[in-house]
């Protein structure tokens, strides 16, 4: 965890039940509750007061939350979690706040770093959500939709849920009887290189996305000219400085 951060916040009556939820979908065989509330005697009373953070690092990446414009940009993070089935799904989510809460486990207080984040809802149909893939070439932009899921205990994560940061760029898909917008999710690396062809692959409303990224993370754009010119017509390299 990073500065800045504030000890000792007191949590309201709503998020002390949303983590009463959250501490018993964690531990399925244990009862917890708020302080002075009707429950088992064996229940283990949440404790009232939280540590918050404005960032936290993870590896060599630093996280922000959206309530600081500083940070805004870094509070866009992709979370990570393992199905029945053992497979790894990915959602999109804006951090709100990073903080750390203890509890007392068998008479000895645990410690967890928590993150607070909102998630998005999907869009209607897969067709939307890979719009920009097809049978010939799969693309890693998704698009997800602009509005949050209602706040619940499923806000709460552990950080080692968190996966990386994505860009959000607003796109919008027209029709001939109405036009929606979406959220296109783009998951970054600290740097990497996208090879787009012009010519072949990407039309003005995909380009103009990833002109809109570049503006995001202060790309530097570069020109790739004659080299492959007998194949390709035209590259452009987005590199993160």
């Amino acid at each position: 965890m990073l500065r800045p951060y504030s000890d000792n916040i007191l949590l309201s009556n709503e998020m002390l039940n949303r983590m009463v939820e959250y501490y018993e979908a964690a531990y399925e065989n244990q009862d917890f509750q708020k302080p002075f509330s009707e429950g088992s005697e064996s229940a283990i009373i949440i404790r009232v007061k939280i540590n918050q953070f404005g960032r936290c690092q993870i590896s060599s990446k630093v996280f922000g939350l959206s309530m600081s414009l500083w940070h805004v940009k870094s509070s866009y993070i992709l979370a990570k979690f393992i199905t029945s089935d053992r497979n790894v799904d990915c959602y999109p989510s804006q951090v709100q706040y990073y903080f750390s809460h203890t509890i007392d486990l068998s008479n000895r207080p645990t410690e967890y770093f928590l993150a607070y984040v909102r998630w998005y809802q999907p869009t209607d149909s897969p067709d939307i959500q890979y719009h920009f893939s097809d049978n010939e070439q799969t693309c890693n932009v998704k698009l997800w939709g602009t509005k949050f899921y209602p706040e619940s205990h499923n806000c709460i994560i552990p950080l080692h849920h968190i996966l990386g940061r994505f860009i959000p760029v607003n796109y919008r898909i027209s029709t001939r009887w109405n036009a929606r917008e979406y959220l296109a999710i783009n998951p970054i690396n600290r740097k990497y290189h996208i090879w787009q062809k012009i010519s072949k692959f990407c039309d003005f409303p995909n380009f103009m996305i990833f002109l809109k990224i570049s503006n995001f993370l202060n790309f530097t754009i570069f020109e790739k000219s004659s080299i492959f010119s007998s194949e390709f017509s035209k590259f452009w390299i987005f590199w993160i400085l």
